[in-house]
């Protein structure tokens, strides 16, 4: 199964956030799209992402009007700070420029699981669909090593910064924030080997769509689940 048919991804904006694989995702789904004859696909960002590899990148609405003449698929970002890119252009403007746009709109530093300050995360009102990303490496481990923002996720759980996160909690984490699961996707990445059954767990405690994958395979998703019930083209 595709990556955008798993995801249900719509035209228009695509908003992802979470930890665990945002970046690989949107250029993961970017080339996935671009495929298509007639699409036109851009990645951005509301907060700050690494420029996307192998990806043209323009600086301006109007250089991304020009590359997307060429090219399929392009990255729109400001320079910022640490080799960064940040928002270029209102969203509105640029949702005009492709049939898909792409966004980064969360921050995790690297990390495969998170909790969210009270300003995050940063996603744009026009976005169509939200996908929250978790990381299968971060199960089995402490909230210490695996979240961002590790005293707000102790507190999300109850739980000491030693806890050893399971499957069911990160969920109840997520739950917890507020994110509505009828409207938001869960993809739980990095699904290899022996992670393949706790990120199933987790994907299945999920109480809406929830897709387990491995962003860096050739066949990325690997199981889709459905309110608790595996489909079979999972």
């Amino acid at each position: 199964m595709r990556l955008q048919d798993a995801l249900q991804i719509p035209r228009g904006l695509t908003a992802v956030i979470g930890g665990g694989g945002k970046s690989t995702l949107l250029l993961c789904l970017g080339r996935e799209l671009a495929r298509k004859p007639g699409n036109r696909v851009l990645l951005c960002t509301s907060t700050h992402m690494f420029p996307p590899k192998g990806v043209p990148l323009a600086c301006t609405l109007s250089e991304a009007q020009q590359l997307l003449k060429q090219e399929p698929l392009i990255a729109l970002g400001a320079w910022a700070a640490q080799g960064k890119l940040t928002q270029a252009a209102p969203m509105e403007e640029t949702l005009r420029l492709a049939t898909h746009v792409l966004c980064e709109a969360d921050g995790a530093k690297g990390l495969p699981l998170k909790a969210h300050a009270s300003y995050e995360p940063a996603v744009p009102r026009e976005t169509n669909r939200l996908i929250y990303v978790a990381g299968a490496d971060g199960l089995g481990q402490t909230i210490a090593q695996a979240a961002h923002r590790p005293q707000l996720y102790a507190a999300l759980l109850g739980a000491a910064q030693t806890h050893v996160v399971t499957p069911q909690e990160a969920v109840q984490a997520i739950l917890a924030e507020g994110f509505d699961p009828a409207s938001i996707c869960l993809l739980v990445n990095k699904a290899e080997g022996a992670r393949r059954q706790p990120a199933s767990q987790m994907a299945a405690a999920w109480p809406g769509r929830g897709i387990v994958a491995s962003l860096e395979s050739q066949a990325p998703v690997l199981e889709v689940w459905e309110r608790g019930q595996k489909l079979p083209d999972g």
